[in-house]
């Protein structure tokens, strides 16, 4: 039994200097992705920024602010839109339109919903008002750079270009728990993304940023393909990459707001992303454990009896980390200060990443969903009332819908 125990703890000393290999990788993978040329500045056309808003999150107003101060030449039309005509987010937006009288802003007021994303049900609402060929969706709580629409209208102009996202740090907003949130995405997010760009495997498209040109759009079906999907960003990718289009992220990243209060905000939040990932690519995530490699090599010491080679493998296993963190706070020119929380940062990854192997349910929004197949929401709340799906629609009869309705809109703001 003791050579059974000792085997197990020798081929797990292996497995973590493996995930070591990988995370001294990744990091040397965020300076190579920060250090590509941007596109050329071949085609700045009109731009529709779509901005879907669920109430005043915390710095909704600096978020909103940084698309009204872009420096780009051409047209852009910003369209808000909202489902609750009591949001709070609506007098936020009629502040910032009376701060910039002489920007395109459009508000939309509608509570229309055609399937379990209220996001792209959202979307669906505001689409019918954009009036310019190309189309940026960006969330609420994204903080972006005022050369933001030049670098992604540069990055779409080739005609085989599909769509273009930007890969995200963490913002977080003062709380022990924002920061461990902000630590994930910077730490271990954004150096698998550079890791993945960089031999080439991973085709991601981010939900917090999505640049078309309206024809693609239309052609992968619109956002009313995608109203059942939790992850839509996935699937609004996957989509447009099937009709033989390619795909852009340029060598800059946006703020991604990070507002947890408490440990069961940030596990719940976590936990919906890891369990939408498993269950919509099962074997990538699966082979994401390499990036883990901190509960491997503390088996190894506890099964090895603390022997100098997994004390050693150990040591490489945190060098590994540090590298890796020193590598982003350089490229980004900024740290979160909690290099002592980085351990526990990583068990709870680790927590985080087998948790979501038990179970198919998430919590999104206030609500219970059951992930089915082709990772579409299904709602899964214990009150009967709450459960309850709307008609299916199709997309024609919801095209029809969307032409007769009439929505509630605030008055375009003065140019």
């Amino acid at each position: 039994m003791s050579e059974v125990i000792t085997a197990i703890g020798w081929a797990l000393l292996a497995f973590s200097l493996i995930g070591a290999l990988y995370t001294f990788a990744s990091g040397w993978a965020v300076g190579w992705f920060f250090s590509r040329q941007p596109a050329a500045e071949a085609s700045l056309p009109p731009v529709t920024i779509l901005k879907p808003l669920h109430g005043d999150e915390p710095g909704l107003r600096a978020c909103l602010e940084g698309f009204c101060t872009q420096d780009y030449p051409s047209p852009i039309q910003i369209i808000f839109g909202v489902r609750d005509p009591f949001d709070p987010a609506i007098q936020v937006v009629r502040a910032l339109a009376a701060d910039f009288p002489r920007l395109d802003i459009e508000m939309v007021i509608d509570d229309r919903v055609y399937g379990a994303n209220l996001k792209i049900s959202n979307l669906v609402n505001m689409e019918r008002l954009a009036k310019h060929p190309v189309i940026v969706v960006a969330d609420s709580d994204v903080s972006v750079s005022p050369d933001y629409l030049r670098r992604l209208a540069a990055a779409l102009s080739p005609s085989e270009v599909g769509y273009v996202s930007c890969a995200f740090v963490g913002v977080p907003t003062g709380t022990l728990w924002s920061k461990l949130s902000a630590m994930a995405i910077n730490y271990h997010f954004l150096p698998s993304v550079a890791f993945g760009l960089g031999i080439r495997l991973a085709k991601p498209c981010f939900g917090p940023t999505m640049a078309f040109r309206r024809d693609v759009l239309d052609q992968a079906g619109g956002f009313i393909r995608f109203v059942d999907h939790l992850a839509d960003d996935y699937e609004i990718g996957q989509a447009i990459r099937d009709l033989g289009y390619g795909f852009a992220i340029p060598p800059m990243t946006i703020g991604h707001g990070c507002p947890e209060r408490s440990g069961r905000s940030l596990i719940t939040h976590e936990l919906r992303w890891a369990r939408t990932i498993r269950l919509i690519d099962p074997a990538s995530y699966a082979g994401s454990i390499v990036c883990h490699p901190a509960i491997s090599v503390l088996a190894a010491v506890l099964l090895l009896h603390g022997s100098v080679a997994s004390l050693v493998a150990l040591g490489v296993v945190c060098l590994s980390r540090i590298y890796v963190m020193v590598m982003v706070d350089r490229a980004l020119n900024a740290k979160l200060g909690l290099w002592w929380m980085a351990p526990i940062r990583d068990l709870l990854s680790v927590a985080i990443y087998l948790s979501a192997y038990v179970g198919k349910t998430v919590m999104w929004r206030g609500r219970r969903f059951r992930i089915g197949t082709a990772g579409k929401l299904i709602p899964h709340d214990r009150n009967p009332a709450l459960a309850r799906r709307a008609p299916v629609l199709t997309v024609e009869s919801v095209h029809h819908a969307v032409d007769r309705h009439v929505v509630s809109q605030e008055p375009s703001f003065p140019a």
